[in-house]
């Protein structure tokens, strides 16, 4: 099963539950952990682990040729995000607008708009026993992440077996990167928290993922902070809570030396243990 953790907003603790999860699951049985939140992935400083490969991403981007090229305007007249723009007696390519569609160039009738390589991060794979992790990660300046997410989520589909359970730490937010996690995920948990911030954030996850048509469950972080209303909210519209993260101290200072928090807090390894149950119980047909 491929399992996404998600949040309607940033630091309701999607790293913390994913790095946890996943290393508790590979004590037993072999796991992979992504890390997509390619704009800063930080899985990698909670997994110690050998690094097995590494590789630079490129996207394919239009250059323009200006011999043989015409001046139609089709390649702008095709173009929905105005990367492409016919300005006079040229062509302008802006490269951090262009989503590699190749519908310019594919449509061009003199062939004057090649698509090249641009690289625009880099994959790293490692191994700590039986947890696979990979993390993929822009480079400065690169603005879009769902190019990058596409091939991360193909080089997992491509090398490693389709049977092993699969952990994907998402970005925050419901925006693009968002979607394209969840939506090749088999069930998204919704990390949250029990305030007013954390439940209108959940309002909206909750909404984009049913958009998608995903099951979904939810985990409340930090419970014990705000009020009743996230799990009041989970209650209407029939969403499971599979487990509760206590507020906890001892919580915040082992996260903040980066280590795992399941093997010295049994709060969290009672959550973890719930949350693998579950899974198991979904993987199988249940709930």
């Amino acid at each position: 099963m491929k399992i996404a953790i998600a949040s309607g907003k940033g630091g309701t603790g999607k790293t913390t539950l994913s790095t946890n999860l996943a290393s508790f699951i590979a004590e037993g049985r072999e796991c992979i952990l992504t890390d997509l939140d390619v704009e800063e992935p930080n899985s990698g400083l909670f997994i110690q682990g050998e690094l097995v490969h590494s590789e630079d991403k490129f996207k394919k981007i239009p250059e323009w040729t200006k011999g043989s090229c015409e001046l139609c305007g089709n390649c702008q007249a095709v173009c929905n995000f105005n990367a492409v723009l016919k300005m006079g007696e040229m062509v302008m390519i802006f490269p951090e607008l262009c989503h590699g569609c190749y519908a310019c160039s594919e449509l061009c009738p003199t062939g004057s708009l090649p698509m090249k390589p641009k690289k625009m991060g880099e994959l790293k794979s490692y191994r700590a026993g039986k947890l696979h992790f990979i993390e993929s990660k822009l480079i400065i300046g690169e603005e879009q992440a769902v190019p990058l997410i596409k091939q991360t989520l193909k080089y997992v589909y491509d090398n490693f077996n389709e049977e092993l359970m699969q952990i994907l730490d998402s970005p925050p937010g419901t925006a693009c990167p968002v979607v394209e996690v969840t939506r090749n995920s088999d069930f998204v948990i919704l990390i949250t928290e029990p305030t007013p911030f954390g439940l209108h954030d959940l309002k909206l996850a909750v909404d984009t993922v049913r958009q998608l048509k995903k099951p979904l469950g939810v985990v409340i972080n930090r419970h014990g902070i705000g009020d009743d209303k996230v799990e009041k909210y989970c209650k209407t519209e029939n969403i499971d809570i599979i487990a509760l993260i206590p507020n906890d101290r001892k919580i915040a200072e082992t996260y903040a030396r980066g280590d795992l928090l399941y093997p010295v807090i049994p709060s969290v390894r009672e959550a973890v243990e719930k949350i693998s149950s579950y899974i198991d119980i979904i993987k199988q047909g249940g709930k």
